[in-house]
């Protein structure tokens, strides 16, 4: 069976974060995003009123695009991100009882992890994919370790830091994507310079060679 997460993918393997963006920013900025063929949007429930968001996005985006929440800390959060229409939910820890809690709800969960106990404790409690995080931390060395023992196909999206110009030795070493914050998105940014950020990730992504098969093999 087809990881759900992987069809989101294909136009663009980048999850936008889009910490601190307002209800009022939402058609804009969703729009140039989803125009540079960004699938996957992400709002941090840490942002203001990041429900409102969240619903706006599913309601404009939704039909072509992955939405929901990011920094999901508890199972009753899974559930509002459910109620605005996020179907989507990114964690900074790989709680099991938050990833069992979006499973059960029908929810894509892509939980942070920082070391192979934590990512095999968080595929065995149902995660679609893992949020390799913070990736200033975590070398590419770090993800092509991990590929040596985790299972064939694991989607694994290193998170923290990355820029078009660093995406290249993770890719290497077995990224499936990536997830991007700041150098994308920040609070107050005009809609003209998310777009000129997206796009150059875009560039920079499409400019990457085929993997070794090394790394393939290994997934």
């Amino acid at each position: 069976m087809s990881n759900p997460l992987a069809r989101y993918l294909d136009p663009l393997p980048l999850i936008a974060v889009l910490r601190g963006i307002t209800p009022e920013e939402i058609p804009a900025i969703g729009a140039v995003l989803v125009e540079q063929g960004l699938r996957v949007l992400e709002v941090p429930l840490n942002s203001p009123r990041p429900f409102e968001s969240i619903r706006l996005l599913a309601e404009q985006f939704g039909e072509r695009c992955l939405v929901g929440a990011g920094t999901v800390l508890t199972v009753e959060d899974v559930t509002q991100v459910s109620v605005a229409g996020g179907r989507l939910i990114v964690m900074p820890h790989g709680d099991a009882a938050v990833i069992r809690e979006a499973k059960r709800q029908g929810r894509i969960c892509v939980p942070g992890v920082a070391t192979p106990t934590e990512a095999f404790g968080a595929l065995a409690a149902g995660a679609d994919g893992l949020k390799m995080f913070p990736a200033e931390q975590l070398p590419a060395a770090a993800l092509k370790a991990w590929r040596a023992v985790l299972p064939a196909g694991t989607l694994i999206f290193p998170v923290g830091g990355i820029r078009p110009d660093n995406m290249g030795p993770y890719w290497a070493a077995g990224a499936d994507g990536f997830g991007t914050g700041s150098n994308l998105y920040r609070p107050g940014m005009p809609a003209s310079e998310v777009a000129a950020s997206a796009s150059a990730y875009a560039s920079a992504l499409r400019a990457l060679p085929p993997r070794q098969p090394a790394a393939t093999a290994s997934r």
